[in-house]
């Protein structure tokens, strides 16, 4: 893709100016002959004067010529003074315009390109929106996939698969970009304008069919039309995961008794922000039907969305307390098989032909430093309280410079590792929208590419570092933001949480407009009238 703010044109500034400074001389020259002319004249007629009459017709002729002389010194000054006039019009003119521009000679019809600190903080900015917008849209969706509007709903799927796809290049070449590709100034300002037109293309796609999502939802038809169905479907959605919370709550507490309190650590919390997004979502939906019976639909629509925001994070809270659940239980079972495969990588790494260009002494470092990553595990695993996770991921770091896939145990270790991570990572950004920056999405996506490819342990284990530093970035962002607001009731009645999670904006009236299906002029188009 070719930006516009690469493109250039041909400099003919600089002709155009030498052109009228020619025809500048040009004029003069024309002046001057016709005034040199004249002269020139009478003194070829002087000579021919002769006899008797000769001085009375000179006489004459002398007082024609003065009269003449004078008629022909007006003319030719006053064209002078025009072609000068015009030129220097002209010459002026185009400097003026020229230096109103930033490209050398004044490139007619470029626009000034903003310089590279300054497109790539604007890189920056739209890639955490075109994720927002991304993110936001996958949430309302899920309130209407599955419902009675399910045959209406494929084409928005599609629009947010698209949408998916141009951010995850964005991503990409944001990644490239990070790492130092390009190299040369004008590509590397290339990459961020392609980085700019791939985040407006998400926007774009989304933006466009939010106002058909609209129809097909009809929130602002009233308790009488979709108003009512969505409200039913999100207080079901909003009881299930109440009494989901208190399980979740319990289940945590038993995983930090029987694994140790690092098992649980990428979901501490997770139980009470849930329960403050459930608050929220109370209030909201209590206001949308209050105005719902007012006839107020737009508003009642507007606080619908915003509960519907926070319950979809709270489901994301309380799927992460179960999900860790279930991995820790596999990787327990998983981790005996792991260090009796890893056993086996290392009994085979000494005699496989693969490792022939390898160093011998180089080789014997590797599987000496395998043998002490299991001597020690096993050790950690008599202690009785551990995290499996953490075992696996020590086993398969030790083993991996040295496996070769002979069992199969250690990538699917890898692969259980590099998920959980992801998914761990994901979840803080999800729910932490208003305060995760661009380089913590970035590395999160790249985590995410490599997880999608072909399982290899190479990049398996190289996802699920980049997932861990990006969940470490998105977490220091968070701590920088700092509490949003201040007084008690904002903590009591969610708003503080809702702020967090991007469902409400602290820099607007009342919160703003509600998030929902579409790119970011969408909630722009929505700003009237608040949700709170």
């Amino acid at each position: 893709m070719t930006s516009s703010l690469i493109r250039g044109r041909p400099r003919r500034g600089t002709s155009q100016i030498s052109g009228r400074v020619v025809l500048a001389l040009l004029g003069g020259l024309v002046g001057a002959a016709w005034l040199v002319l004249p002269g020139l004249t009478i003194r070829d007629e002087g000579p021919a004067a002769s006899g008797a009459e000769r001085p009375v017709a000179g006489a004459v002729a002398q007082g024609e010529v003065g009269e003449t002389s004078a008629a022909d010194l007006v003319l030719p000054l006053l064209a002078v003074i025009v072609v000068v006039g015009v030129a220097g019009y002209g010459f002026f003119r185009r400097r003026r315009r020229a230096r109103g521009r930033t490209t050398p000679g004044g490139v007619p019809g470029r626009a000034a390109e903003p310089d590279v600190a300054e497109l790539d903080k604007r890189a920056r900015a739209l890639l955490v929106a075109a994720d927002d917008s991304v993110r936001v849209s996958r949430e309302e969706l899920g309130f209407v996939e599955g419902g009675d509007e399910v045959g209406d709903v494929e084409a928005f799927a599609r629009a947010l698969r698209d949408a998916e796809g141009e951010l995850a290049v964005a991503f990409r070449m944001r990644w490239q970009y990070e790492g130092g590709v390009p190299q040369e100034g004008a590509a590397r300002r290339h990459a961020l304008a392609g980085i700019v037109g791939r985040c407006a293309e998400a926007g774009r796609l989304l933006d466009a069919q939010a106002a058909a999502f609209d129809r097909v939802r009809g929130l602002e038809e009233g308790l009488g039309g979709g108003l009512g169905h969505a409200l039913v479907v999100a207080e079901a959605r909003f009881r299930e995961l109440a009494g989901r919370t208190g399980g979740a709550g319990a289940a945590l507490g038993e995983l930090g008794a029987r694994y140790g309190p690092g098992a649980t650590a990428a979901v501490a919390g997770h139980a009470e922000q849930a329960k403050d997004r459930l608050v929220f979502a109370t209030a909201r939906l209590n206001q949308a039907r209050q105005r719902a019976d007012l006839g107020d639909n737009e508003r009642a629509a507007g606080r619908l969305r915003a509960a519907e925001g926070a319950i979809a994070q709270a489901a994301v809270l309380i799927d992460g307390i179960e999900r860790l659940t279930v991995e820790l239980a596999t990787a327990a079972a998983m981790v005996p098989a792991a260090l009796t495969g890893g056993e086996a990588e290392i009994a085979g790494a000494q005699e496989s032909l693969a490792y022939a260009s390898v160093p011998p002494g180089e080789l014997r470092a590797r599987v000496a430093h395998a043998d002490v990553v299991l001597a020690v595990v096993r050790e950690d695993l008599t202690s009785g309280r551990y995290d499996p996770l953490d075992l696996l991921r020590r086993i398969v770091r030790g083993v991996g410079p040295v496996a070769l896939g002979r069992t199969g145990v250690i990538t699917a270790a890898a692969l259980l590792c590099a998920r959980s991570a992801v998914a761990g990572a994901d979840d803080v950004v999800a729910t932490h929208r208003a305060a995760v920056g661009s380089k913590a999405r970035t590395w999160l996506a790249e985590a995410r590419r490599l997880l999608a490819g072909p399982a290899s342990v190479p990049d398996l284990l190289t996802a699920d570092t980049l997932a861990q530093q990006a969940r470490e970035l998105a977490e220091q962002d968070i701590r920088l933001y700092g509490h949003p607001l201040d007084g008690p009731a904002a903590d009591a009645d969610g708003i503080t949480g809702a702020v967090l999670g991007g469902i409400l904006l602290p820099t607007e009236p009342n919160g703003g407009p509600p998030a929902s299906f579409g790119g970011p002029r969408t909630r722009d188009r929505r700003g009237d009238p608040p949700t709170a």
